[in-house]
């Protein structure tokens, strides 16, 4: 699903966030796998999961035609900086759910990217009546914890022992999921 276009200002940097199109298949492929680099608390080390370009052309396609999916960028100065995927489930008994993610360029945290990302999927699901959103996030991750909690999501179960970091040690995954009542 496509939504229409947000322009934001937070601590001084102008933003826009738009749905993904064609042309941002390039800086999508480079910028996952620079995340991917960046932080420990997504899935993926670096490399891993590569989706070359023409695998964002395909997602970004089957995204915008799809009413149970959102595919949005931000985009500092021509530069996408961070996105966000609601990934819905066509199953009848999923189909009222989506799984959402998120991840922005470390450069640009603190100006409230991944929130603005998180805040206009919640709209576009609670217009489109989808009335469970879930994620998973570490448990070290307690900044990402306690923004969804801001947004309503509550925690649904861990995860024990779930993941493996390069100090060698062990970590949960918390399950957390958002509910409209419908």
């Amino acid at each position: 699903m496509i939504i229409s276009q947000q322009l934001l200002s937070v601590n001084g940097l102008s933003y826009t966030i738009r749905s993904a199109i064609q042309t941002d298949a390039q800086q999508l492929s480079d910028l996952r796998l620079q995340i991917d680099g960046e932080t420990e608390n997504l899935d993926r080390e670096r490399g891993e999961a590569f989706i070359d370009v023409q695998g964002f052309e395909h997602i970004i396609n089957t995204d915008a035609e799809s009413p149970r999916n959102l595919f949005l960028v931000a985009v500092v100065q021509e530069q996408i900086v961070g996105f966000s995927r609601c990934a819905g489930v066509y199953l009848n008994r999923f189909a009222h759910k989506v799984e959402f993610g998120v991840c922005v360029s470390q450069e640009f945290w603190g100006y409230g990217i991944g929130k603005n990302l998180l805040q206009e999927s919640v709209a576009w699901a609670d217009a489109n009546h989808i009335t469970k959103m879930t994620l998973n996030v570490m448990e070290t991750n307690e900044k990402a914890i306690e923004l969804y909690k801001r947004f309503g999501f509550e925690i649904e179960g861990v995860l024990k022992n779930d993941k493996v970091l390069s100090d060698g040690n062990y970590y949960n995954t918390i399950i957390m999921g958002r509910f409209k009542n419908h």
